[in-house]
């Protein structure tokens, strides 16, 4: 049975689009948005006010090492939701979710530093990297689906790269403040006190982005669009014994959309780091310039998608991508040039496939599974592509050279490639 088969109109029930599309951008920039705060945090604040007994090479990895924690109790937060959702709702499972993720960030913003807590600030820190983990597992809302359903079917391309939009945005906002903090104050005021004003920024946000969202996912002409639809959350046993071979071939359709998605965010700034600090407000620049070029890209996907299809266009990309793996080193190796270059480009690729890899999840289920199934496909292809991505990539470099971070990522557009060949018999579903 097709994905996006049986439309909202069809069955009955007139959506919004616009509406929808609107909840979908705001809950996606929340959602990125705190998770460039903790990311940036990973590299200019935690090595040093959480791992200061560390050498700044160690210290960032322990850092990257707590930042793949809310990768891996994803899933588990996933599941623990959607019990929720099936009990007492979708609009309990959201606030309660969204209520965990702000609590989360906002108590990583009064949490005590190592010179105060010692190691036990260190474990507090995970504890709250977890948590954020277990939320962001509940976030789905299934309003990403729901737009697809009302996508015409000759623009689905262009609906599935809406949801994406909220990263560029997210990165830019993060980007910004970021920047303004390490160039207004001094050192010290930023790793004493400045660095906590994102996240007391992210927790706000995530109120904003509740209530836009609850606007949607509870009103009475939506809920009938999830039940008629079958955006219903389905038991573990019965989604995985129905599609278990089409999640785990989907988690790995977008790895090298995921791995690059680190490789050009939060990598590239550790290794500019821990090689020249003082390029680090530089640097932030040229992530928030190369945001507006990984929208735009992301807005030309969809255009793209609709015309060649979305299967071809990730294939094209994943290509891309393995090329792009063997120069950049060099790039980022090469200078402020050759970092400019390096981010210009790989926001480009990114864009393009990251814009339809949620498509490319979604189009792969049946519609009474799709709900549980996306979900955790999204999961599995974070924790699979991106979670472990900073600290790999780093490691690798810092062991063996750069060169050694581009095979890393060459080995995720091959496991791209082979799972797009193996998911051949979905494209009567998702194109």
């Amino acid at each position: 049975m097709s994905y996006e088969s049986g439309s909202a109109e069809e069955l009955g029930h007139q959506a919004s689009p616009g509406d929808i599309a609107i909840g979908v951008v705001i809950g996606r920039s929340s959602e990125f948005f705190d998770f460039f705060v903790y990311a940036m945090a990973s590299v200019l604040v935690f090595p040093r006010v959480m791992f200061p007994f560390a050498p700044p090479l160690e210290a960032v990895l322990w850092s990257f090492a707590i930042f793949a924690l809310a990768f891996l109790a994803r899933p588990v937060g996933t599941l623990l939701f959607m019990a929720i959702d099936r009990r007492w709702g979708r609009g309990v499972k959201l606030t309660l979710a969204l209520f965990l993720l702000g609590c989360a960030t906002a108590g990583i913003a009064f949490m005590p530093d190592y010179s105060v807590a010692g190691f036990y600030a260190v474990i507090i820190l995970a504890v709250m990297r977890t948590a954020q983990g277990l939320a962001l597992g509940g976030t789905w809302d299934g309003l990403s689906s729901l737009l697809a359903m009302n996508a015409p079917p000759n623009h689905r391309g262009w609906y599935a790269m809406i949801p994406q939009l909220g990263a560029p945005v997210g990165l830019f906002v993060a980007g910004a403040l970021f920047a303004y903090l390490v160039t207004g104050l001094s050192e010290s005021d930023f790793l004493e006190w400045g660095w906590r004003y994102p996240f007391f920024v992210a927790f706000a946000i995530n109120v904003v982005a509740l209530f836009a969202r609850l606007r949607i996912v509870v009103t009475p002409e939506y809920q009938a669009q999830f039940e008629s639809l079958d955006l219903q959350p389905t038991r573990l046993r019965e989604t995985l014994a129905a599609e278990g071979g089409s999640i785990l071939i989907g988690a790995f359709i977008p790895l090298a959309t995921f791995a690059l998605f680190h490789m050009v965010t939060v990598f590239p700034l550790s290794w500019v780091y821990l090689k020249a600090g003082e390029e680090v407000p530089a640097f932030l620049g040229i992530e928030i310039g190369t945001a507006l070029v990984g929208l735009a890209a992301i807005i030309a996907s969809g255009a793209i998608a609709d015309r060649i299809g979305r299967r071809r266009l990730l294939i094209v990309c994943a290509v891309a991508i393995a090329v792009f793996a063997l120069v950049a080193p060099l790039l980022l190796d090469g200078g402020q040039i050759g970092e400019f270059v390096y981010m210009v480009l790989g926001s480009a690729l990114l864009g393009l496939s990251f814009g339809q890899s949620s498509g490319a999840l979604a189009s792969h289920f049946e519609r009474r599974y799709r709900y549980t199934a996306s979900a955790l496909t999204s999961d599995l292809a974070w924790m699979f592509g991106a979670g472990f991505a900073p600290f790999v990539a780093l490691f690798l470099a810092a062991r063996f050279g750069l060169f050694s971070s581009g095979f890393y990522l060459l080995s995720g557009a091959v496991c791209t490639i082979v799972a797009l060949i193996l998911s051949r018999r979905d494209d009567t579903r998702g194109e």
